[in-house]
């Protein structure tokens, strides 16, 4: 499919920010099953300052300085993106099992398997725990092929959880997404992750977005889509597989990635120091995801 996107992140302050420094994640990296056709990001006030360069994982990191004083702050990012299905023959029940899984990934020196390996850690906001692992377990038994037992995790997330915009924050622990049941899509991609890795399962963060269709015989929107998040997980001699805890579904053409990685702390859309500004800046964002 072929998407235009275009992602629009708006500050208010109160008083002028005399100079500001920004990382930005809203270019559609390149992936197996999706290529990014072009894009631009347009920044307002003008830049004094900026760099791109592909960070550690391969993503299109912006960096943009501003000098001159400003009371508002406008990026606009616009892409044009081709999206495929992760997998065309995908069976989530045959391959490699659960047991088999953990094998390959202790003994395989293979370089996909190695880097793979880094997703096993802790990262800064996800921290592996007895009680998620019990969460998970029932899942996955040794002779179950693995990505039949992440599906179900997948499903058992999106049918024990509610999505609740008002419920958590950036800095919620995943203690109590897990006590409360309920939380957005960040928050329940970090605790899918937080499972497979308690359970010894590479998996990375994915952010992006994802299409969405307004009920039959109304129009779409202007602004409705958002920013989204999914996981990833890696099945040795198989490949990476997306899935997407919010909405209980493998990953399809409708994902639009923009970056991935240990966890949101390394794909934030946009994160950055100001100077001045005064107090409770307002912030705004406006996603349009359109079919070409």
């Amino acid at each position: 499919m072929l998407y235009r996107i275009k992602h629009i992140t708006e500050y208010d302050y109160s008083d002028n920010v005399s100079h500001c420094y920004n990382l930005a994640h809203m270019v559609p990296r390149n992936s197996l099953r999706q290529r990014c056709i072009n894009s631009q990001l347009l920044v307002n006030p003008a830049t004094s300052f900026t760099s791109k360069h592909q960070d550690y994982f391969g993503n299109q990191a912006y960096h943009f300085e501003i000098q001159r004083p400003h009371k508002k702050l406008t990026i606009t990012a616009t892409s044009k993106v081709e999206t495929g299905p992760q997998h065309s023959d995908l069976e989530l029940d045959i391959g490699v099992t659960c047991d088999e899984a953990r094998k390959l990934l202790f003994e395989s020196r293979q370089p996909e398997v190695l880097f793979a390996r880094e997703f096993l850690l802790d990262s800064p906001m996800i921290t592996e725990n007895a009680e998620l692992r019990e969460y998970a377990a029932p899942s996955f038994s040794g002779d179950r092929p693995l990505l039949s037992a992440v599906a179900e995790l997948t499903d058992r997330i999106y049918k024990e959880f509610t999505y609740s915009p008002q419920s958590t924050d950036i800095a919620t622990p995943l203690s109590k997404v897990l006590e409360t049941k309920k939380g957005v899509c960040q928050d329940f991609a970090h605790l899918q992750i937080a499972c497979l890795r308690a359970l010894g399962f590479p998996a990375k963060y994915v952010s992006g977005y994802i299409e969405t269709l307004p009920p039959p015989g109304e129009e779409k929107m202007v602004g409705a889509d958002a920013s989204h998040a999914w996981i990833s997980v890696f099945s040795p001699s198989e490949g990476w597989f997306e899935f997407d805890p919010t909405n209980g579904s493998v990953v399809g053409e409708q994902h639009i990635i923009t970056a991935w990685g240990r966890d949101y702390f390394d794909v934030t859309p946009l994160r950055g120091v100001i100077f001045g500004g005064g107090g409770n800046p307002v912030m705004k964002v406006s996603v349009d995801v359109a079919r070409i």
